[in-house]
């Protein structure tokens, strides 16, 4: 283990306890970009770190019953099968000699642009989801297929989550809050911490059985990154969430912007 791990998990760990943002969206990139550490040990290790710190997450919201197990069972019944077929194809191409680590920075590039955005838009999305109650198409759509399209964005999560590690929380949770508009907001965030455990858990054993765990890496992001969580929260209640949400969201922006172009092959960066 070296310091270094340490002060990478008490980096994210702080600013997690900030913003409330997703570990996800944060160390995977921090740790490819900031720390160059391999994708694939990246994500995988990123994986089991976020199964094991979100676990006490699900033990507060289940006792103060904010679980929706519903939509749990629903998200995971689309979203475990997903991951353990993604996690195949990766295992079938590794074997094949595949270097599928563009295939990682790929979709994580996306999916931290993704999630900028949504951080951006936020509070619009709310406004535009509790105002829209009434008998529009999307409304009547989802309420009449509420359930399989759950299940559906299960599938996609498990897909995305597996390669990337991002996802479980911050697309998670506005796809929730589409699909459940009259749920609060702490039973959306208890329901999709309640999903994640399991998705990253089994797509954190998935990387570990093809062997792209570093676990001097895990132990010191757990060592550094759980107490500075903690910490994050005692500073962040007296921090403005309109001054850090933005620039949480342009730093996710510019990593996945930067991921981006070193994919393109005319660039070069």
């Amino acid at each position: 283990m070296e310091f270094i791990h340490i002060a990478a998990g008490a980096l994210v760990g702080l600013i997690i306890g900030l913003t409330g943002v997703g570990g996800g969206s944060l160390m995977t990139p921090i740790l490819v970009l900031g720390f160059g550490i391999s994708p694939t040990i990246a994500v995988g290790t990123d994986l089991l770190y976020a199964a094991l710190t979100k676990c006490s997450g699900v033990y507060f919201h289940q006792r103060n019953q904010t679980i929706d197990w519903k939509i749990v069972f629903l998200l995971g019944s689309g979203s475990v099968p997903s991951s353990m077929i993604t996690i195949s194809i990766l295992e079938h191409l590794k074997k094949t000699g595949f270097n599928y680590d563009d295939i990682i920075i790929l979709t994580l590039g996306i999916m931290l642009i993704l999630t900028s955005f949504i951080i951006f838009i936020k509070d619009e999305l709310l406004e535009f989801i509790h105002s829209n109650h009434g008998d529009s198409f999307f409304v009547n759509f989802v309420r009449n297929y509420r359930p399989h399209i759950t299940v559906l964005c299960g599938c996609l999560l498990g897909c995305v989550v597996t390669i990337s590690s991002v996802g479980a929380g911050a697309i998670g949770s506005a796809i929730l809050f589409l699909l459940y508009p009259r749920k609060s907001s702490i039973g959306i965030v208890g329901t999709d911490i309640a999903h994640a455990v399991p998705l990253t858990a089994i797509a954190g054993l998935g990387h570990l059985h093809f062997g792209s765990i570093d676990f001097s890496l895990l132990f010191g992001l757990l060592i550094g990154g759980v107490p500075a969580i903690y910490l994050g929260s005692f500073i962040g209640r007296n921090l403005p969430d309109r001054v850090l949400r933005p620039l949480i969201a342009l730093l996710l922006l510019a990593m996945g912007t930067k991921l981006m172009i070193s994919q393109m092959p005319w660039v070069y960066i």
